[in-house]
């Protein structure tokens, strides 16, 4: 693998500074195996299925050991790639752990994903198996797996949970593991600074990159974010977003297991659902997107239901409305937290548990420890607080770079991240952020990447010219209209639109909501679409 922020000078000031420890989730999570085998540690319903599973920490080292095992007589050792496109299913922290055990990379993907984003992501990372479930939301993944590997060489295995013969899930986990197999695994040394986790992002390209971390770079934004917020072995965390996306991933797999805390996982969010996860098991924290917070507050109105455990919801990314902060807080009798951050750094900057009314309802926090912002003009100077520009980042969570894609990561002198967004920050050090510099919507938290849509409906055989931007939805954050100009003599419908798109077997949540037919595009005199004027144009005709 190639990357393009490998640690040099900078592991020699995060070491000095005491933000890089040099430990891996594997210590930690053996401490409280040890300490605790009997506690209880994830329980993962399965909504279709109707059951339930409810593992121990005892119970799951021995099935992640069984794993890596598994993957090892299949041929997996470190630095391969092992990707796994499922729900949050107890499948996926036991996958996780089996990795780290073997030195593997762990390369989690989202569920909504078909076989052009799968063909692109696996053939990048060159992933050696990839597992799915069978069947989920009436989706066939196996078909699809089955037809992404018929393409790709490398991949060498499928496993299907729920699946039958070799291929099941079941059949990975080695039944009996003689002593050399386990002496294997005692003789692997998982490096702090090893690549553990690859998490493809969409960016302005229209081609997905695949963001790495290391032990040092994630668990640096994991100890001061449960710290801020007072998190330990004692809380329950609930997690309805979803795993493949690096807030479910750090915060709903990597955080209890390093706390010793128990997770509670959520395949299908329903606000329902979640609030009788949250009684039912006591939990004390969880975090997600503003639907997530929006829907659940609703809910619990609607019906006069009480999470009297919940003492924390964190809601991450996109701005939380003040309105909905409000409503959260009387519904929830709950502090509400706003955080900010990116898969390539997690959570930079949150709110406070002591912070003012005014910090949490009209910013998006301030930086954790180790972690520094600033705003700058296009000439990279720094711009005075109240002032929107640039924002960019550095320190110790910041990832490593992008898989075989050096240049990729917009690094200043400095060390500084240019993250794409636009941002104004306040005299205490506050950020609240304004909007994208990035061409990217972000819908219920989901990045589409537009230039990748642009370029499958420019294909259309009636369309002459498209642009597809954003416009404001009070529960998702943003939804997708598509601008299009027509050839001479051609029409096109919304559902012709619709069609066409399934068709190029793209994700469902990638398709614009909206259609708005135009005979012209605002331009620049350059050429150049002004995608701010859509905007205004797709918000004023709501």
């Amino acid at each position: 693998m190639s990357f393009d922020l490998m640690p040099g000078a900078r592991r020699e000031a995060m070491i000095a500074a005491g933000l890089w420890r040099d430990e891996t989730l594997l210590d930690h999570f053996r401490r409280h195996v040890a300490a605790q085998p009997g506690k209880l540690a994830v329980v993962a319903a399965r909504a279709e299925a109707g059951d339930e599973a409810r593992l121990t920490y005892a119970e799951l080292d021995a099935l992640s050991d069984r794993l890596a095992v598994g993957f090892l007589r299949r041929g997996v050792s470190a630095g391969d790639v092992v990707s796994f496109q499922l729900p949050n299913w107890w499948q996926f922290t036991v996958l996780h752990l089996a990795c780290l055990k073997l030195g593997a990379v762990s390369n989690p993907l989202m569920i909504i994903f078909r076989e052009r984003e799968l063909s692109f992501m696996l053939g990048l990372a060159e992933s050696k198996i990839l597992v799915v479930p069978a069947q989920f939301r009436n989706v066939d993944h196996r078909a699809i797996a089955k037809a992404v590997q018929a393409r790709l060489s490398s991949l060498a295995h499928v496993a299907v949970v729920d699946g039958e013969g070799e291929e099941a899930f079941d059949a990975f986990l080695a039944e009996d593991i003689t002593d050399a197999e386990r002496a294997a695994l005692a003789a692997v040394r998982l490096s702090p600074d090893a690549v553990i986790q690859l998490l493809y992002t969409s960016g302005t390209t229209g081609e997905p990159k695949g963001v790495s971390h290391t032990s040092n770079t994630m668990l640096a934004n994991l100890v001061p974010f449960a710290e801020r917020l007072k998190l330990g072995a004692e809380d329950v965390i609930q997690m309805p977003s979803p795993m493949a996306h690096q807030l479910g991933f750090m915060y709903g797999l990597v955080l209890p297991a390093l706390l010793g805390a128990t997770a509670v996982l959520q395949d299908i969010f329903v606000a329902e659902t979640m609030a009788r996860q949250i009684t039912a098991e006591g939990a004390t924290f969880t975090m997600g997107a503003t639907p997530f917070l929006n829907d659940l507050s609703d809910y619990c109105i609607r019906t006069g239901t009480r999470t009297p455990s919940l003492r924390l919801f964190v809601s991450a990314g996109a701005p939380i409305p003040r309105p909905l902060v409000a409503k959260a807080r009387e519904a929830l009798e709950t502090a509400i937290i706003s955080a900010w951050g990116m898969s390539e750094n997690g959570a930079v900057t949150t709110t406070r548990l002591d912070d003012a009314e005014d910090k949490v309802t009209m910013t998006d926090g301030c930086p954790l420890p180790g972690m520094a912002v600033r705003v700058v003009d296009l000439s990279g100077a720094a711009l005075p607080p109240g002032e929107e520009g640039i924002l960019q980042v550095r320190g110790c969570s910041n990832f490593v770079g992008y898989l075989k894609r050096p240049g990729l990561a917009q690094v200043e002198a400095g060390g500084w991240f240019d993250t794409g967004d636009i941002a104004r920050m306040d005299a205490d050090g506050y950020i609240r952020i304004a909007g994208r510099s990035k061409d990217i919507i972000i819908r219920g938290g989901e990045n589409i990447p537009v230039v990748e849509v642009e370029n499958l409906l420019f294909k259309h055989p009636a369309v002459s010219a498209v642009a597809i931007v954003g416009y404001p939805d009070l529960r998702l954050g943003e939804r997708a209209c598509a601008f299009v100009i027509l050839k001479s003599g051609a029409s096109l419908t919304f559902e012709q639109m619709l069609e066409y798109l399934k068709a190029q077997k793209i994700a469902m949540q990638y398709i614009p909501e909206r259609l708005e037919i135009v005979d012209v595009m605002p331009q620049t005199p350059s050429g150049k679409i002004q995608k701010f004027r859509l905007r205004e144009i797709a918000r004023d005709v709501l």
